[in-house]
């Protein structure tokens, strides 16, 4: 039987898949899963020939046969204990979240004193509530036992089942009082009398030596005892299967010859058992099946029995049919290993060889022996030590994941089942990333049981096993487990953004999901608003999965900053980019009327107000002041930002009412409260536009008419006329109604007015008209003068032969100008276009002319303008002859023309001298007066190139041809002091530096000596040799080319 473990968060396997326990058992709601997460479900596999009791909420019991799987509800969220019979024992294996509590068998817990073990059953469990829904009414049977020596398969492993279920209700008694006759409740209550008188008896013989084996022939003899008041019989297990023999040794005192009619009906009731039923037949072992008696209790009541009154006794037979049969005898096991002090009873029976079974391996074990008769047991053997081989660890449990991270998984693990605690064992975990496609590779390789993967990647699915290895060997690698790494933090939303329209009190704001999710969806959007300009106090606003939010309730006219984090399973993210959205202003409130300031005039009043109590969330910018007149027009007279106005142009003694109203940018609000107000008489209305008549293209009529004079008469007329609107001048004051204006200019725009005056005051100026004058020949050119040299871009222009002259172009009065006369003298007039300036060629050099020019138009010609006078130039000199008058290595005194070498104050002739540089481009060297010229700072033995050029008031004349000029070549300079060092008395050598040649002259040297202080120096050889005796001689010496003679450096 299997009992699996489920958390609440699991959903357990559909009950479709498996038989229904029974035809009145209803299928589980799905699913059992509670609300709290400390909850479990408990699945319980029954498996074929077994069977499963539980008790339900309202206190009956159930009993489930298998195939078939419970699901129970454990709501303290621990597995339940489960009781085993003896020789089981309960392993506990978790995979993939499920928890296998698996019943296997194991070597029973046997007493020295040959007594069978008399199993209790368990307690009742509290706090396990089975379901309801699978609690259909207990059948009452008992499980048959599994005979055999062998190995027991799996799927038919027993397990202990009480018959009677725990409680003080007797179940034997229950509900059957009813249905009895007198007869049937007499026998019962006799034999159940005598069943527990033959219970305390065997009770006593527990505790006494057990006998030796005896067949016995009697069934009620071969009872193995029942202790009174026990709730359910001990059953046998695969494992004691051949302790029945050795259990009847326990021989019950023979009952008295006499047997009364109970007795007989007893004998008789156990003597209708049927026959044994043989099954699952194995090498080493079968399994035995049979029914419990049947009674003619049974046949009146409603099919229950007393099973847990009977106790069986299996004989065996190895001869055949009509063999002798014989009970088996019990073998215990005594195991002494390594670490244990005491000795363990390992077999006990008649056969003189036994295999001890499920030991430890590579582990050391002591065996003594006993034997035993009628009379007693011997005394032990000498002690034998005996060692089991070594072997290759079990499979070991799948790891467990301690704890998740990011880019790591915590594992840990379990030694193998079965493994001595001081056996060494290593481990080798191994994973698969199915990305990478390489299959299972090693991660950890040791003695630990936990190892921490690092540098995984977030949110991904690895699987892992196990491995464990001694020297022995290997073990095959435990069952495949996947985990799955925790995802990272999402990264931050994008920047929020209005969706429409911004109201004054609400708007819409959108966010796209962050790029980067860490491995995980978001969970949660929350979205934080600061009404602070620096952003510092967030407050949250909105929290949910949704992409967009509506942020309402707002005030006018305020800043909103927000921005968005999303939260994930990984964590929270960074805040967006933060948004700034304004909510926009609204229209302000009514202002109140506004107030007469001072007293009203006849055309004006003064008005104040105040602004308006409701701002709308944004400053008032503008206030709009508007009137009403006695007739019902309504217009605007004021709009602005000040408080105040002056309202003119009314009417005197006419009711005019006002209202105002306020704006700020989102626009005007509601008028006020209207204020009426009345004016006082004032100055004539205003004139109407006077009418002007042109006479001439220098003379104009103006005539106007009398406007309303307001209640009083008017007493002058004012005129104002100008050539600007802005800057008329009064040209008329009188009574009339007409006047000429003279002196005006053709093809001009005048402008004028009218205003009329009485005694209250002076009314408004008509509105002005404009006037042009008729068009005319074009005004004379009022300035003329001629050009400079510098200022004319003209390769062709010659100052002696040619005069450019330019003008101003004069008013053409209304009539564009078609071309301008030029007068120059006796010649005719020369005719030009529309052009301002005009150069006059094939003149006389150094010859003045009277120039004067007048424009054309289509109506005529204008007037001459002044006239200018001009000169043209003389013709400019020819270039003077070049010679060099003196010469060095390096100067060349320069000389031209028949003049002296200074410049006279008369001379108007100037010379512009200019040499070749080593770019072959001539470079100006002088520019003056003067005759000559000194070129210093020159290389000897170089040709130069030279020009002239001759200037005056004409200009510049032409270029002399090239002059070439060499420099010679210079002598070598002076040496330093010759060095003398004395040979002999009439030796002495003479030495000084040597000079390099210049430029490919050879130095020759010359030595001189001089005898006395007042001779002269003689040229000698290099090598002194006359002999001069008492006497001081001095020697020089001086370098010698083909050039000259250098200088004398020194005198010794």
């Amino acid at each position: 039987m299997y009992v699996l473990s489920m958390m609440a968060d699991h959903h357990p396997p559909p009950l479709e898949n498996t038989p229904l326990l029974a035809a009145d058992i209803p299928l589980l709601p799905t699913p059992i899963v509670n609300g709290e997460g400390g909850q479990q479900v408990i699945l319980v596999q029954v498996n074929p020939g077994e069977a499963f009791t539980i008790r339900r909420e309202d206190g009956q019991f159930q009993c489930i046969t298998g195939p078939a799987q419970v699901p129970m509800m454990s709501p303290n969220g621990s597995v339940p204990p489960i009781y085993v019979p003896p020789g089981y024992a309960q392993q506990v294996i978790e995979d993939n979240g499920v928890r296998r509590v698996v019943v296997v068998p194991q070597p029973p817990e046997f007493h020295t004193s040959g007594h069978a073990v008399i199993h209790r059953p368990p307690p009742p469990l509290p706090g396990f509530i089975p379901l309801p829904a699978m609690m259909p009414p207990p059948p009452r049977h008992i499980y048959s036992p599994v005979s055999g020596a062998g190995e027991i398969a799996s799927q038919y492993t027993p397990q202990y089942h009480p018959t009677q279920v725990y409680g003080d209700l007797d179940p034997l008694s229950h509900g059957r009082s009813g249905l009895r006759d007198e007869r049937s409740s007499k026998i019962h209550e006799r034999l159940q009398k005598k069943l527990k008188d033959r219970h305390g008896s065997q009770k006593e013989k527990l505790n006494s030596p057990p006998y030796s084996p005896k067949k016995s022939t009697s069934p009620v003899n071969e009872s193995n005892g029942i202790i009174k008041g026990q709730n359910s019989p001990s059953l046998i297990t695969g494992q004691s299967k051949n302790k029945q023999k050795g259990k009847n040794s326990a021989q019950v005192e023979a009952e008295p010859p006499e047997k009364d009619e109970e007795t007989k009906a007893l004998e008789a009731q156990l003597s209708n058992i049927s026959k044994p039923a043989v099954s699952d037949i194995q090498a080493r072992s079968v399994i035995l099946t049979w029914s419990p008696p049947s009674s003619l209790i049974s046949e009146e009541s409603d099919g229950t029995n007393n099973s847990e009154l009977y106790t069986y006794e299996i004989l065996l037979s190895n001869s055949g049919k009509d063999g002798k049969f014989k009970a088996r005898l019990l073998c215990f096991y005594y195991i002494s290993g390594k670490g244990c002090q005491a000795f363990s009873q390992c077999y006990y029976g008649l056969q003189k060889q036994f295999r001890v079974t499920k030991l430890s391996p590579a582990m050391g074990y002591t065996f003594r022996l006993a034997a035993k008769n009628d009379m007693g047991m011997s005394g032990f053997s000498e002690e034998v030590l005996f060692f089991t081989s070594g072997s290759a660890p079990t499979v070991p449990a799948s790891p467990t994941l301690i704890k998740a991270g990011i880019s790591w998984l915590s594992i840990q693990w379990t030694k193998p089942s079965g493994t001595p605690s001081d056996e060494g064992i290593s481990y080798i975990l191994e994973m698969e990333d199915e990305t990478s496609g390489y299959g299972f590779k090693p991660k950890y390789n040791g003695d630990d049981l936990t190892f921490t993967v690092k540098n995984l990647r977030r949110s991904s699915k690895y699987k892992f096993r196990v491995i464990a290895y001694n020297a022995e060997g290997k073990s095959g690698p435990s069952e495949v487990v996947e985990f799955v790494t925790c995802p990272d933090r999402p990264g931050p939303p994008s920047k929020p953004s209005v969706k429409g329209k911004v109201h004054a009190q609400s708007f819409r704001v959108v966010w796209d999901s962050p790029k980067d999710d860490g491995g995980a969806p978001v969970t949660k959007y929350v979205v934080e608003v600061s009404e602070d300009r620096n952003g510092n106090i967030w407050d949250t606003v909105y929290s949910g999965t949704a992409r967009e939010y509506l942020y309402d309730h707002l005030n006018p006219g305020c800043v909103y900053r927000l921005h968005v984090y999303c939260i994930s399973e990984g964590g929270q993210s960074q805040p967006s980019e933060s948004l700034l959205v304004q909510t926009p202003a609204v229209f302000p409130g009514p202002c109140q009327p506004p107030r007469l300031q001072g007293r009203p005039r006849a055309r004006e009043v003064q008005l104040r107000w105040a602004p308006p109590a409701v701002d709308g969330g944004s400053p008032v910018t503008c206030y709009s002041l508007e009137i009403t007149t006695c007739e019902g027009d309504q217009r605007e007279v004021y709009q602005g930002s000040e408080l105040e106005h002056t309202v003119c142009g009314l009417l005197p003694g006419k009711i005019y009412s006002f209202r105002l109203r306020a704006a700020n940018k989102a626009g005007f609000g509601p008028f006020s409260e209207k204020c009426e107000i009345t004016t006082a008489p004032g100055p004539p209305e205003q004139c109407r536009p006077p009418q002007i008549t042109c006479k001439s293209a220098t003379c104009a009529f103006v005539h106007w008419e009398a406007p309303n004079s307001n209640g009083a008469e008017i007493t002058e007329y004012r005129v104002e006329w100008g050539g600007m609107e802005g800057c008329m001048q009064i040209c008329y004051c009188g009574p009339g109604f007409s006047y000429e204006v003279k002196g005006l200019s053709p093809a001009i725009v005048y402008y004028c007015r009218v205003q009329a005056v009485n005694i209250a005051g002076t009314g408004l100026f008509s509105e002005v008209v404009a006037c042009l004058t008729p068009a005319s020949v074009p005004a004379a050119v009022t300035n003329l003068w001629g050009m400079k040299e510098d200022e004319i871009d003209n390769p062709h222009y010659s100052p002696s032969t040619c005069l450019a002259i330019q003008w101003e172009r004069p008013c053409d009065h209304g009539s564009e100008i078609t071309s301008y006369s030029i007068d120059y003298g006796d010649k005719q007039p020369v005719s030009v276009g529309k052009t301002t300036s005009y150069i006059l060629e094939h003149l006389q050099p150094d010859t003045t002319y009277r120039i004067r020019v007048q424009a054309l138009n289509s109506l005529g010609a204008g007037p001459f303008s002044h006239s200018v006078k001009l000169k043209t130039k003389p013709l400019p000199p020819e270039p003077p002859r070049l010679e060099c008058a003196v010469y060095s290595h390096q100067n060349l005194k320069l000389k031209w023309g028949d003049g002296t070498s200074k410049s006279l104050p008369t001379d108007s002739i100037q010379y512009h001298l200019l040499m070749e540089d080593k770019a072959e481009r001539f470079i100006s060297l002088y520019k003056g007066p003067c005759h000559t010229y000194k070129v210093q700072r020159l290389n000897e033995s170089t040709s130069y190139k030279f020009r002239i050029q001759a200037c005056n008031e004409a200009g510049e004349g032409p270029f002399s041809p090239e002059y070439v000029f060499t420099t010679p070549k210079s002598i070598p300079p002076a040496l330093k002091a010759p060095r003398i060092e004395r040979i002999n008395e009439h030796t002495c050598e003479v030495t000084w530096e040597s000079l390099p040649p210049m430029k490919g002259d050879p130095v020759f040297y010359i030595l001189q000596i001089m005898a006395g202080k007042d001779s002269d120096f003689k040229q000698g050889s290099v090598y002194v040799t006359k002999i001069i005796c008492l006497f001081v001689f001095n020697t020089a010496s001086c370098a010698q080319t083909k050039t000259g003679i250098g200088q004398k450096k020194s005198q010794l």
